[in-house]
């Protein structure tokens, strides 16, 4: 019997039309990555994740940007609300980031968490001038900056993420919502948008890690990059209201096979 280890991730099931899209995910047998961007509010997460369980063998998730989206009147916010997340998650047998490794057949799966720090800016611009000169600006200037500080979270958890993968033996799949390396991100018609897309601090792991490949989200162009010999592969569903995708793009398998035993 064939097993596959797929990988999907920027979801959006509020939008009907991606939750007929996610409905239509099965693989009793098989595993399923989901790289972030499931939803904005938990119960909406957990529901959809809950359903994803029941249909596959193992599913295996990180958060993006649109599961740390705060609000006001949330009763936790911050890194608070990625514990009450993990928890739920954990909770309904999701594995986390803040779980071990699995490993499906030659490789060792790596779910991570790393956030950006705005460093991929423009040359001699401090953050704060290129947030403010970018013409376009992401909603985590709203629902995520004021609540903790990105840069520092991003540091705890680049540090937390190598101390784990360091530990790893033998060849590994890295997931990451935000990709580890800037390249994907020139493919944006928004460069602002690499601002908010990445850090400096993961550029080496696909190397350093002996990845076989990267699985990201984030960028809603799924398309494939190599980069010292890695393939860095987008697997985003995106929503029906993204800039339609050249042809080549959208021709890519989806959901994305990354391994077969």
């Amino acid at each position: 019997m064939t097993r596959t280890l797929w990988a999907v991730s920027d979801l959006h099931v509020t939008f009907a039309a991606n939750q007929a899209i996610v409905d239509k995910l099965s693989g009793p047998h098989d595993w399923l990555i989901v790289a972030g961007d499931v939803a904005e509010k938990i119960p909406d997460i957990v529901r959809a994740m809950k359903s994803l369980v029941q249909r596959f063998a193992k599913v295996i998730w990180v958060p993006g940007n649109h599961e740390l989206f705060n609000r006001k009147s949330d009763r936790i916010n911050g890194k608070a609300r990625y514990r009450a997340l993990v928890g739920e998650l954990r909770a309904i047998g999701v594995v986390t980031p803040e779980d071990p490794f699995p490993v499906f057949g030659p490789v060792t799966v790596c779910p991570l968490f790393t956030l950006y720090d705005y460093s991929w800016r423009p040359l001699g611009l401090t953050a704060k001038q290129a947030i403010e000169r970018a013409t376009v600006v992401l909603d985590d200037e709203l629902a995520i900056s004021p609540y903790v500080n990105v840069e520092q979270w991003c540091r705890e958890r680049v540090e937390y993420s190598q101390a784990r993968l360091d530990e790893v033996s033998g060849p590994t799949v890295l997931v990451n919502h935000w990709p580890l390396v800037v390249e994907p991100t020139h493919r944006l018609r928004s460069r602002d948008v690499a601002l908010w897309s990445g850090t400096d601090l993961t550029r080496d792991w696909a190397v350093k890690y002996r990845a076989q490949m990267v699985v990201h989200g984030h960028l809603h162009i799924p398309a494939e990059t190599r980069v010292d010999g890695v393939s860095h592969v987008e697997v985003s569903l995106g929503t029906p209201f993204d800039p339609p995708l050249p042809a080549s793009f959208a021709s890519r398998p989806w959901p994305f096979p990354v391994v077969r035993v």
